[in-house]
């Protein structure tokens, strides 16, 4: 059963600007809020996993991420958890996907399993992350993936099946 969606930030709920630190370049992905909303609507609990090297590569301050994360919020409204890995890609840490140590956390904080998860991204590491953590997963926004509709159209299914 799902009980949580996680989103990956940028290429699922918001255009990917390289590197971004800048709120004024935050443009929604197709479908982002109705879909946010929707799981919301559905009573599931809503988080934010992503990656954010510019941090580690030292181009840019945690501040800087914090910054578009709130203009996300103030788009989508506020999430459950937001769980951020700021290392560069050649620091060894568990965090960075494809490693499931977001995913773990960010279920931990949001009182789930990282099994009743579902996280929904647009590239593989993603999905391998969510693979990692025993967590089922969706691409999104690529030739071969799902649409954010699509997404919710399977989770209000998924949610409103007899158990």
């Amino acid at each position: 059963m799902i009980r949580a969606v996680l989103f990956d930030r940028d290429g699922t709920l918001v255009r990917n600007v390289p590197y971004n630190g800048d709120p004024d370049l935050v443009e929604l992905m197709p479908g982002a809020a109705r879909c946010v909303q929707r799981m919301r609507d559905l009573g599931l609990r809503i988080g934010v996993v992503t990656n954010q090297s510019a941090v580690g590569r030292g181009m840019l301050d945690f501040e800087d991420v914090e910054r578009v994360n709130l203009r996300i919020e103030r788009y989508l409204g506020p999430f459950d958890t937001w769980k951020i890995c700021p290392h560069a890609p050649w620091e060894e840490c568990a965090c960075r996907k494809p490693a499931p140590g977001l995913i773990e956390s960010a279920a931990k904080s949001l009182g789930v399993r990282p099994g009743e998860c579902l996280v929904v991204g647009d590239e593989p590491k993603d999905l391998e992350a969510a693979r990692r953590a025993g967590a089922q997963s969706v691409l999104v926004a690529s030739p071969s993936g799902k649409t954010l509709a699509e997404v919710e159209l399977m989770l209000e299914n998924a949610v409103n099946q007899p158990a």
